[in-house]
């Protein structure tokens, strides 16, 4: 009998390793921190984001589409973002930034490849006071999933392929935030 469950162990771990493949591990690429606004408010959204990322290398993103409403044309200065790709730095500012959310985050947020929410004022993050020039603002996150093997069709030389199955699903997102960040999902 113990011979039997010993054998029954030696077996599931051979299995284990089988089926263990490091090509289909989940990981965080780069975060994307973004703000929007024109004119007055976009230089305060540039002031915000280097607030929260300490760093000066802002893209100020242009208006492709005309909307009235907003006073935004095309060509017109709309928004300003910084990605991220460090991942010491990622997972830091995730874990403030899940952390002024209280850790619940909707299920609609997660979507095949990427996780994205907002934060509507950035006093809420922990370690970041109010700044008089910035006012109250918001802005948006944008986590972006993958796994290995993604630069196989990014080359520009010998480019190669990349299977729809290689991609990340919402259901593995789910599962990674949970079991890395401990998050809870509405």
């Amino acid at each position: 009998m113990v011979d039997q469950e010993l054998k029954q162990e030696s077996e599931d771990k051979k299995m284990d390793k089988v089926n263990w493949n490091k090509m289909r591990e989940v990981e965080i690429e780069k975060i994307v921190l973004h703000c929007g606004g024109t004119e007055e408010k976009l230089e305060k959204s540039r002031k915000l984001l280097e607030k929260i990322t300490g760093s000066n290398k802002i893209y100020t993103v242009k208006s492709t589409r005309r909307i009235p409403a907003f006073g935004i044309s095309p060509g017109k200065q709309s928004g300003v973002k910084i990605t991220i790709r460090d991942k010491e730095k990622i997972k830091d500012y995730l874990e403030r930034f899940f952390a002024s959310m209280e850790n619940k985050v909707k299920k609609k947020a997660v979507s095949d490849n990427q996780f994205c929410f907002g934060i509507a004022e950035y006093i809420e993050v922990p370690g970041l006071d109010y700044d008089r020039d910035i006012g109250i603002s918001g802005f948006e996150v944008m986590v972006v999933f993958t796994r290995k093997g993604k630069r196989a069709k990014m080359k520009k030389i010998g480019r190669g392929k990349y299977p729809l199955k290689q991609g990340v699903t919402k259901e593995k997102i789910v599962e990674y935030l949970e079991s890395k960040f401990g998050l809870e999902f509405e």
